[in-house]
């Protein structure tokens, strides 16, 4: 299949720090598990990156599985949200040089719900600077969105005042009239949706299965991600040709020089 795409939708010719950089639509799935956390990503134009996170003797600890060992090197403020502050202070309160777009870090929750977010609310009110906040329906604008995902606390955070994250929603969401500010991003399985795994033929009545979802999200000013869609070239184009926002992958570079060639 011959898939043509709008380029321009996806990709931007910014700098970062002084350094040329083409800023894509990639979410860096795991980001923390590449050989240089969040310094990939940015090197890579992501605009989008992933973080499980375990709450441990009331601090934020980095990894997918439950920490064996406690390092204060690995926290969410140690690899995370002081090396974006610093980031951002060097790059003149921008994430990319006149990038006007948001930066997403989602925070997957690995522990119970309630009590990791308020420790993620006593983390986030020393970064005010620089997430975007909504209170009271209205959104302020800063370089960084931060939301969560994993075990969400779905009703502290819409009942909360002032909202220093939001969250990552599911298809079945989009019918409860949640705000882009507060639900930016509608995540899901790939393989809900599509069986395809990038050879032989597609089967139509899935297409026409993802084609709503992505009107349906789209219709609400939100971006759409699949995660667990094979992560190779044939189904990124595939994705991107059908309109997903942010295609998940594990391999930045990759990915990188996939949308710069593209």
């Amino acid at each position: 299949m011959d898939y043509k795409y709008l380029l321009i939708a996806f990709l931007f010719n910014f700098s970062i720090c002084g350094q040329e950089i083409n800023v894509i639509q990639g979410h860096a799935h795991n980001d923390y598990e590449n050989e240089n956390p969040l310094r990939d990503a940015l090197e890579n134009g992501f605009v989008s990156v992933e973080v499980d996170v375990h709450l441990v003797d009331d601090e934020l600890y980095v990894s997918h599985d439950l920490p064996k060992e406690l390092n204060s090197a690995s926290t969410l403020e140690a690899l995370y949200l002081d090396p974006l502050e610093e980031h951002i202070l060097n790059n003149n309160g921008f994430v990319y040089t006149n990038y006007g777009g948001l930066f997403y870090l989602m925070i997957d929750f690995k522990t119970a719900a309630k009590p990791t977010y308020d420790k993620l609310k006593t983390i986030l009110s020393n970064y005010r600077s620089i997430i975007s906040i909504e209170q009271n329906g209205v959104e302020q604008k800063r370089p960084v969105k931060v939301f969560i995902s994993g075990n969400r606390p779905f009703h502290e955070v819409l009942n909360d005042e002032p909202k220093l994250a939001g969250l990552d929603g599911r298809p079945d969401d989009l019918d409860k009239n949640i705000s882009t500010a507060v639900m930016p991003i509608i995540s899901d399985n790939y393989f809900k949706f599509l069986t395809w795994n990038g050879h032989g033929e597609i089967n139509q009545e899935e297409v026409k299965i993802l084609e709503r979802l992505v009107q349906n999200t789209h219709a609400q000013n939100k971006q759409l991600r699949l995660w667990a869609a094979p992560d190779q070239a044939m189904v990124w184009a595939f994705l991107l040709d059908q309109g997903v926002d942010l295609i998940n992958t594990d391999r930045l570079k990759e990915f990188s020089d996939f949308m710069e060639n593209f």
